[in-house]
């Protein structure tokens, strides 16, 4: 099969990820079978799509005759069966549970066209796990997209234990037209590219918590000016249960050092979690929290985050997850919205300032995943 071959998308989930997915697909030129386990999910999910072709319709990104198009379309579907039976290519964005995913690919390998290429939408689950629910690992593909997937840039295509080239390319080139820069991740890895290279500061925030400083604010404010969100503030933003989960699952899969502090853990037990509960490391209830930039620590500073992001990116090379600097700072750049990865960050900081931060950090809190990796002491790497 070729990308010319693919004419219909099927998309498994219809919540926020989904119904993006879905209208990223239709803004790509595809008709495209949007399906949940009920009536509602459904509906809601192309209410969705409405709204944000709408919004595109506004602002003259595209013509009323191409939003009529688009809608046409779109076809909206309960029955799985149905949903996917003559798709050339299926994209899965239920809940991140191994389980779930199983039972699920399962299902589309029973009902898809045998040519069909099965792509999961998974933020870390093993796309090689999740292919052994399938008569047909060869064409099960990681396709993770980031929220909200119909604004976001990047895609990162992962090869599972026994992805074809060919599902491969595929999966590359369709992400491609519809408008995304995508990354193809070598090696079937936790966390893939973006998640893995952002998922030590995460110990980084469980340690400053259990040493009880600097506070969250403080914290925040020195880094701030160099970020939309601080890190305090973004992981209210995103749900501190997100971040506990993700920690959990890292520290079972990759690194005992992952594990959530006590301090962190207290949030989960509190209820208090974030934005979706009007508090957590601050008070949402008035809105956005206003943060007093003349409180910085002067404990840490922006160096310290780009040092931890830097060395985990020389784990991705080591390791044959992504063996190209250029395509890590691709990914974590277009994951962020940031103007520069990782790499070309070392390049203009210097790699004597970056290890000397990570020095700092493994004599403070004794991670091992704060050492320095040999590719970080040599400080050779190109983009």
């Amino acid at each position: 099969m070729k990308l010319e071959d693919v004419k219909k998308i099927a998309m498994i989930g219809a919540g926020d990820m989904g119904h993006g997915i879905a209208a990223s697909c239709l803004l790509g030129g595809y008709t495209v079978v949007l399906r949940d386990i009920e009536q509602g999910f459904v509906d809601r999910g192309v209410e969705g799509i409405k709204k944000s072709i709408a919004r595109f319709k506004e602002k003259g990104k595209i013509t009323p005759e191409a939003h009529d198009d688009m809608l046409a379309r779109l076809i909206p579907v309960v029955d799985l069966e149905e949903a996917v039976k003559d798709a050339d290519f299926i994209i899965e964005a239920v809940p991140e549970k191994l389980e779930l995913k199983k039972r699920v690919f399962a299902e589309l390998d029973k009902f898809a066209s045998k040519h069909a290429i099965l792509a999961s939408n998974t933020s870390n689950i093993s796309i090689t796990d999740i292919a052994k629910a399938t008569g047909r690992p060869d064409k099960v593909i990681g396709y993770h997209f980031f929220n909200p997937a119909i604004l976001m840039k990047l895609v990162e295509v992962t090869r599972g234990a026994q992805s074809s080239d060919e599902s491969i390319q595929i999966g590359y080139e369709l992400a491609k037209k519809i408008g995304k820069v995508p990354v193809i991740v070598e090696k079937d890895s936790p966390g893939f590219i973006y998640n893995r290279v952002n998922e030590p500061t995460l110990a980084f925030i469980s340690k400053i918590l259990e040493a009880g400083h600097p506070t969250p604010e403080e914290f925040d404010a020195a880094i701030k000016p160099f970020m939309p969100m601080a890190l305090f503030e973004l992981l209210d933003y995103v749900g501190i249960d997100i971040a506990y989960h993700g920690m959990e699952y890292f520290a079972e899969v990759l690194s005992p050092d992952y594990k959530p502090s006590d301090a962190m853990s207290e949030y989960i037990k509190s209820g208090n979690l974030g934005k979706k509960t009007g508090k957590g490391f601050y008070d949402w209830s008035q809105g956005r929290p206003a943060i007093d930039l003349s409180k910085a620590t002067k404990e840490y500073d922006i160096n310290h985050l780009i040092a931890l992001q830097v060395n985990e990116a020389t784990k991705l090379i080591e390791e044959g997850v992504c063996t190209d600097p250029r395509e890590i700072d691709l990914a974590v750049a277009n994951g962020s919205g940031s103007p520069f990865g990782p790499f070309a960050l070392a390049k203009g900081i210097g790699y004597d300032v970056l290890n000397a931060k990570l020095e700092e950090l493994y004599n403070k809190f004794k991670l091992e995943i704060f050492k320095p990796t040999k590719l970080m002491k040599e400080g050779k790497i190109e983009v």
